[in-house]
């Protein structure tokens, strides 16, 4: 029997909701006014632990504070911490604490923004972050647009197949695409999605400083057209993952453009350092892309799930996607709205431009371009600081914020063990010319110089090398 009476334990009334989030918040606090002192990784025994967690559907509530003390005393600790000021391993994601409020009220309001006729003015605000991140990069205003993904995995994928529409015929497996050997793995990956052989991605070899090597490029492209395929794809890295290298994009770009291919840049970690003079310099033809990824959860410093992407034509990106239901309302025709269904894959998606617009609104761009500025600055005392060392020898010079070094009469993977152990920093290795080396990357918005000098001590430290200006045995420290 149905009464008023019913307590509907889903539906909490305002005393509860105001608990939940004030239990939760305490915590949270906690945790983020904690974080320089917290290991930079702390994953020993982690997987064996996890394994104890295995249970089955449970059937009946727990106590909503013991929830949270497993959450914040067992389980979250035991991770790499990427948040934290000392991670300088993969790609940080540093996830500032105003866009974590953003997803509460996205979350809590739940409007769905896939179609603009369901939330008109929260998609607007959405198609403002895409046009904001445009006018980063350069690309035209009245041509381009865009869609916020999960990551750059996801845009990637959308970024090829409208490529492939564009530039293909329906029967496309002739079709060629072109990038560096250095590029991330993910490209391969959406082109595979995509519907291409893993044989039709032609890896070109780098050079010395790791990038793509111009004159190996032309001479596959021609090389595959002789023999009837039809290369319409190529792409640049704007800071590859192992080493940060940036190949010469304007030279790919007039390379692409003279042979009708379609330029795709991949700057999911370093596109934003457009905000500042140093990497506008670095990422000079970047803005002659066709299409560019780009990461927010990466040097905007946002939280993991926030990925772009970024197209100079956008009608390209909507005839690659466009499909009809008859249960959808009408699809936006006019240029200045967008129903996001009709640029992307997806179509069920969570209200990720909340995230972003909040923080920028609230702060403006400067801090941001401020703090990249500030990562270009600690590189460098990491780069200079790291070739002091006797011994040491910097595989690839810093472009952006990511350098590549090794010892050259020690066993590295020991160093790095040895290095993290200390868990300050967390850096993790790369293979590079077939060698083991090992990677600083700068990205967190809580990294700051305290923390670089932290690294060159426990990295001086690890190698037997003195204190800076002191004397000390050159060995590995037992």
């Amino acid at each position: 029997m149905i009464t008023s009476r019913r307590v509907y334990p889903l539906e909490p009334d305002g005393h509860e909701m105001r608990r939940l989030v004030d239990e939760a918040m305490r915590r949270i606090v906690d945790h983020i006014e904690s974080l320089p002192s917290q290991p930079a990784q702390n994953v020993e025994g982690a997987t064996e632990f996890a394994r104890t967690l295995i249970e089955p559907l449970p059937q009946q509530g727990s106590a909503y504070g013991q929830l949270l003390d497993q959450l914040f005393d067992e389980l979250i600790p035991r991770s790499f911490n990427a948040a934290g000021p000392g991670y300088l391993a993969y790609i940080p994601g540093g996830g500032i604490f105003h866009s974590a409020v953003a997803d509460l009220i996205a979350d809590a309001v739940n409007r769905y923004i896939g179609v603009c006729a369901a939330a008109p003015a929260l998609v607007q605000l959405e198609a403002n972050v895409v046009r904001w991140f445009a006018e980063i990069i350069g690309l035209p205003r009245t041509t381009s647009g865009g869609v916020l993904t999960s990551g750059g995995s996801l845009a990637n994928f959308t970024a090829i197949v409208t490529a492939r529409r564009a530039k293909l015929p329906e029967d496309f497996l002739r079709g060629t695409l072109y990038c560096s050997d250095q590029i991330h793995h993910s490209f391969q990956k959406a082109a595979s999605l995509a519907g291409f052989p893993y044989a039709n991605v032609r890896e070109i070899a780098s050079d010395a400083k790791f990038r793509m090597r111009l004159d190996a490029l032309e001479e596959a492209i021609e090389r595959d057209r002789t023999a009837g395929f039809t290369p319409f794809l190529v792409a640049g890295s704007a800071g590859t993952t192992s080493t940060g290298a940036v190949d010469d994009l304007a030279a790919i770009a007039k390379i692409a453009h003279d042979r009708e291919l379609w330029f795709h840049v991949d700057g999911a970690y370093g596109a934003f350092f457009m905000l500042t003079e140093r990497g506008r310099a670095t990422l000079r033809g970047i803005e002659e892309a066709d299409s560019i990824i780009l990461d927010p959860h990466k040097t905007l410093f946002l939280p993991f799930g926030t990925g772009a992407l970024l197209v100079r034509d956008a009608r390209l990106l909507r005839a690659a996607h466009t499909s009809h239901a008859d249960y959808l309302p009408e699809m936006q025709e006019a240029d200045e709205l967008v129903d996001f269904c009709e640029l992307s894959p997806e179509l069920s998606r969570d209200f990720r431009g909340l995230r972003v617009w909040l923080p920028l609104k609230l702060f403006g761009i400067e801090p941001f371009r401020q703090q990249l500025e500030e990562k270009l600055d600690l590189i460098k005392v990491a780069r200079d600081g790291l070739a002091a060392i006797d011994g040491i020898e910097i595989v690839a010079e810093p472009e952006l914020t990511i350098l590549a070094f090794r010892h050259t009469r020690l066993d590295n993977r020991e160093l790095l063990a040895r290095i993290n152990a200390r868990k300050r920093v967390m850096l993790t290795p790369a293979i590079v010319n077939g060698e083991f080396v090992i990677r600083v990357c700068i990205v967190s918005h809580r990294t700051h110089l305290d923390r670089i000098e932290m690294l060159l001590e426990d990295v001086r430290g690890a190698t037997g090398a003195p204190p800076a200006g002191g004397h000390g045995p050159q060995r590995l420290l037992a």
